[in-house]
């Protein structure tokens, strides 16, 4: 069933991004509400049709002695009846529910146009340990970060990609792969909405299917064992015919006894192996079922919108034997069903005697295995990329605004125009042009406390890690070359680990450099962010040490940009050639009323060093003697 009538997305849907999602939360809050009045009639209906069936019943007992045919008639069709309205009942609930979600879905929409968190699932992704400190620094993972604004991602292999694509940046030509492919889908808001309402499913399940992989990819019990196999497939036949020739006089009884009771010894010999074989299959039951149903929605009518050229790269990988991937693991949740009757004991041991049950299920899940078994580990990661993507034009849906970066290797220098930090709301981001090396130079940010200053290196990585990921940047225009990224914003100490804070901060110092070295081994330049660098010591130490190290990262081809509230460095001889110095300003107002603040900020970058500061200022607005 299609979300709603004919005709492509770009015909139906136009406006702002904003009265987009609120025109269809109006539009299926009604179809919820017409659901819920059908349900409603359905419960009514089986009510009555209980009722009638249970009276007639009674009533055909009562006149058992006279004429009860009409009355049994009219049980029996009441009984069908309701039976019917039973299943139909089940097709409207789910309809509903489904509703429901899309409902939630332009809710969530809202919801990140306005960066309200609060109204957001967070998604549970988290970095690996090595990439935690720019994780951290940039808020890429947790709530309010870059993960939770692409949030549609659902299932364990879509958060897996997602976060590979956050922390492990592209090539150029793969980029520009993405790009293209997440442009095809921003106008496909109902692809994408069914992607995400069908990915509910996933977003609950376990993280980790080896188990099921290994078997798919592993050896096949049936075929180690072919007299086991065989046997099974003969003696239930030979039992079946010998019964019927019992029936017709023509074997003794004897013979189809002792051949059901073979049987029966048979399936208890093998009761062990034949469980461990497919509890590995059937714990991972529920997952290639939703699985089916995330990588159906590229065959379904809501992939009609996606132009040709396009709709044919994402099913790439998603066939075998000219068969979408979705229906061969439908046709393993069918052979599941059937192996799930080992979990009914009495007519599993019925099943067992008379054919040999659980032998045949295993065989048809490992006929399964053997075709198409060594694919699923492509389908999952492909069905990963194909949610990445999705999320990623998700936003270049809500941010029509932004742009797509140009991540060229000919590039020494990044280039952002009207730049912004992408977690903050339209109404409050300030945009700024800012230009990062080219190399030789480093970028030294000043400015007074809270003026902006580890807001724009924030705002410089978060879109650099957009970029190399395929989606839209905050600004008008990035260019940059392929780029390692190495940050030290928020450093922390340890006192379960022993570690100062100045400790920490030379960690991570040298954390950068060791990037620094990694990256000119390679066809990429990093890009370090450091704020307020080494503030744990002394302004004298500091400063040496400061000069020592942005010297070492020029020369080895590194570019970025360093905060700091040490005005004089940028006097510093040292390295006052590689410095170009801009600031961010406050303006005071010493007259202000109760109700209005008394400093304010534009966070407008402008060139030069900060003329002012603001940290006496500040103690005085507390109350604090200066």
């Amino acid at each position: 069933m299609r979300e709603e009538g004919q005709g492509g997305d770009s015909e139906r849907e136009r406006g702002t991004p904003r009265e987009i999602y609120r025109r269809r939360r109006r539009r299926f809050a009604e179809k919820r509400s017409r659901a819920e009045r059908r349900s409603l009639v359905i419960s009514w209906s089986r009510l009555v049709t209980a009722t009638l069936g249970l009276v007639s019943m009674i009533t055909a007992v009562a006149t058992a002695s006279g004429d009860p045919a009409p009355w049994i008639l009219l049980t029996i069709g009441a009984v069908a009846v309701f039976l019917g309205l039973v299943v139909v009942h089940e097709k409207v609930h789910k309809t509903e529910e489904r509703w429901k979600v899309l409902m939630e879905l332009q809710d969530e929409g809202l919801a990140r146009l306005d960066r309200d968190w609060d109204r957001l699932p967070v998604p549970g992704m988290a970095p690996p340990p090595e990439r935690r400190s720019l994780a951290r620094d940039l808020q890429l993972f947790g709530r309010a970060s870059v993960a939770h604004l692409l949030g549609t991602v659902q299932s364990p292999p879509g958060r897996r990609t997602l976060i590979r694509w956050l922390l492990s940046p592209a090539a150029p030509e793969e980029i520009r792969e993405r790009q293209e492919a997440v442009r095809g889908l921003v106008p496909a808001i109902r692809l994408r909405h069914r992607l995400a309402r069908e990915g509910r499913d996933l977003g609950e399940l376990e993280p980790e299917v080896e188990d099921f992989l290994d078997w798919a990819e592993g050896g096949s019990w049936t075929e180690n064992h072919p007299v086991w196999l065989w046997t099974a497939r003969s003696l239930p036949a030979l039992a079946w015919i010998s019964g019927l020739s019992a029936l017709m006089g023509w074997t003794p009884a004897a013979v189809p006894l002792a051949l059901f009771v073979l049987s029966f010894g048979m399936a208890n010999l093998l009761a062990r192996p034949l469980s461990e074989a497919h509890d590995r299959i059937s714990a991972r039951e529920r997952e290639m079922g939703a699985y089916a149903a995330t990588l159906r929605a590229l065959w379904s009518p809501e992939a009609e919108t996606v132009r040709p050229a396009l709709r044919d790269e994402l099913r790439k990988g998603l066939e075998a034997e000219e068969r979408p991937a979705w229906r061969h693991l439908e046709s393993l949740q069918r052979r599941l069903d059937l192996a799930d009757v080992r979990y009914s004991g009495s007519l599993r041991f019925v099943l067992n005697i008379l054919f040999l049950w659980d032998v045949h299920t295993l065989w048809l899940l490992e006929e399964w295995q053997a075709g198409v078994g060594s694919r699923v580990q492509g389908w999952l990661e492909r069905q990963g990329e194909l949610e990445a993507l999705s999320a990623l034009a998700t936003l270049a849906f809500e941010e029509p605004e932004w742009s797509f970066p140009r991540v060229d290797p000919s590039m020494d220098r990044m280039i952002g125009h009207d730049l912004a930090h992408p977690l903050l709301p339209a109404s409050t981001r300030v945009a700024n042009d800012v230009t990062v090396g080219p190399p030789d130079t480093v970028l030294l940010v000043t400015g007074s406390n809270m003026s902006g200053k580890s807001t724009l290196l924030r705002a410089i990585g978060v879109n650099v890690v957009l970029a190399q990921a395929g989606g839209p940047v905050c600004a008008a225009g990035l260019e940059l070359p392929p780029s390692e990224l190495a940050t030290s914003v928020l450093v922390e100490d340890s006192l379960e680990e022993g570690i100062s804070f100045f400790m920490a901060e030379v960690l991570r110092v040298r954390e950068v450099m060791e990037a620094a070295e990694e990256a000119s081994d390679h066809d990429r330049r990093l890009l370090f962010l450091l704020d307020e660098i080494l503030r744990g010591t002394n302004s004298a130490d500091r400063r040496v040490a400061v000069r020592e190290v942005l010297s070492r990262l020029v020369e080895l081809g590194a570019i970025g940009a360093v905060s700091t509230h040490d005005l004089a460095l940028a006097e510093d001889e040292a390295v006052g050639d590689l410095l170009i110095p801009v600031h961010f300003r406050e303006t005071i107002h010493p007259g202000a009323e109760d109700e209005e603040p008394p400093m304010t900020f534009d966070y407008r970058l402008r060139p030069g060093v900060a003329p002012t500061t603001n940290a006496l200022q500040l103690l005085e607005m507390f109350g604090l003697p200066s």
